[in-house]
């Protein structure tokens, strides 16, 4: 009989949806489990296919699974009683929507912007209740964030702090690596990493008596390398490796250090068109004759319609970070990663096992832009 056909075969993916349907069904954060399930789905199912008995399939799939309801058990949300959280770069984006959704869950949230008297800024003292604090906060800014804190300690007292969430980030326009500037490079790191790493810092002897949560906003580019971006995605792998060493360092207080790593969701981290023009620029007045005679300035051009092809194809609708964020702050055992957006988690699996040669490949199809630069396009 074929393998496709095999008994094997169709009990370990029967046992699997079975499974996998109760473990959805009980999770309070089904996004992230649907992805590991689909995930677990597969690679079983691919095991039987290729002929494992049907004893040794079944016990590595109970395995498997059991380990995947360890991993998801205990997800009971704990009680709001306006525990205070910190929300850096809410002034638009995951920031401002997340900033809005938890003053409406009964938080006592502290909005940083890095403009206070922004349009941002003045839409959530508008919108949202007494309970949320805009504080000035721009995460470059060391006197900035001590001045925060001070605001959060006389408001919150005796309450505390329960949670931080670093969200600030800026973008750079999406090319090749060898000609991004210098300080394209350094702003992305002084806000994406440096910042949080500051945040995180002054903020964490209130963690550490409130025995809270750190969440980091990273990126699925912090594993996934994606052409265009290196000064983006290499600052958020700098972000994600950060937490995952203190995470382990500060887990003997109680604090628990989670990573959201997102898909493409359309926010305003590009920034308005005017500062395409302006990064533009800078890459252009960076360049030697040399590179541009290899690049040429029509090819730098041409990748500010990067930025719009990236916005029309990001998911306008950001519910799953929000959902996740919230659940890394209010369920009493969150995961340590979270991955929202379609295929986010697929693709840091894919990214994570497949060997270096195919993953370079599949990035070349999915990732490269059609324009070349023009030694390339002369030679060709």
């Amino acid at each position: 009989m074929s393998l496709f056909f095999s008994e094997s075969a169709w009990l370990s993916l029967a046992a699997t949806a079975v499974l996998g349907g109760m473990l959805l069904c009980r999770s309070k954060s089904p996004g992230q489990l649907r992805s590991q399930v689909l995930c677990l789905a597969g690679f079983w199912g691919g095991a039987c296919l290729l002929g494992l008995s049907l004893l040794g399939s079944l016990l590595l799939l109970s395995l498997s699974c059991f380990l995947l309801s360890m991993c998801s058990s205990d997800q009971e949300l704990l009680p709001v009683d306006q525990k205070a959280v910190l929300v850096t770069g809410a002034d638009s984006g995951f920031g401002h929507a997340l900033s809005k959704n938890l003053d409406k869950l009964g938080f006592t949230v502290f909005a940083g912007v890095l403009d206070a008297k922004g349009s941002g800024a003045e839409e959530l003292r508008r919108t949202c209740s007494e309970r949320l604090s805009v504080l000035q906060m721009d995460v470059t800014k060391l006197e900035q964030i001590k001045d925060a804190h001070s605001k959060v300690t006389e408001k919150t007292k005796d309450k505390g702090l329960w949670a931080v969430v670093n969200n600030a980030g800026v973008f750079q326009l999406p090319i090749d690596g060898e000609l991004i500037p210098m300080i394209h490079y350094r702003r992305c790191m002084a806000v994406n990493f440096f910042g949080a790493v500051e945040v995180t810092k002054v903020f964490l002897p209130l963690l550490r008596k409130s025995k809270g949560r750190l969440v980091n906003v990273s990126s699925m580019g912090a594993e996934v390398p994606i052409q265009m971006m290196a000064a983006y995605c290499s600052t958020k792998a700098a972000l994600t490796m950060f937490s995952s060493i203190i995470r382990q360092e500060v887990s003997k207080w109680g604090v628990k250090v989670v990573t959201i790593q997102p898909g493409g969701f359309k926010t305003n981290i590009t920034g308005p068109p005017d500062s395409w023009d302006k990064m533009e620029k800078e890459i252009l007045d960076h360049l030697s004759q040399e590179i541009q005679d290899d690049y040429g300035q029509d090819y730098v051009h041409k990748q500010k319609n990067l930025l719009q092809i990236m916005k029309d194809g990001s998911c306008s609708d950001i519910t799953p970070v929000l959902r996740d964020i919230q659940h890394a702050i209010s369920a009493r055992n969150p995961s340590s990663f979270y991955a929202p957006g379609k295929l986010a988690y697929l693709w840091l699996c894919f990214s994570s096992y497949s060997p270096t040669s195919l993953l370079d490949y599949v990035s070349q199809k999915c990732f490269v832009p059609k324009q070349m630069p023009r030694a390339l396009r002369t030679s060709s």
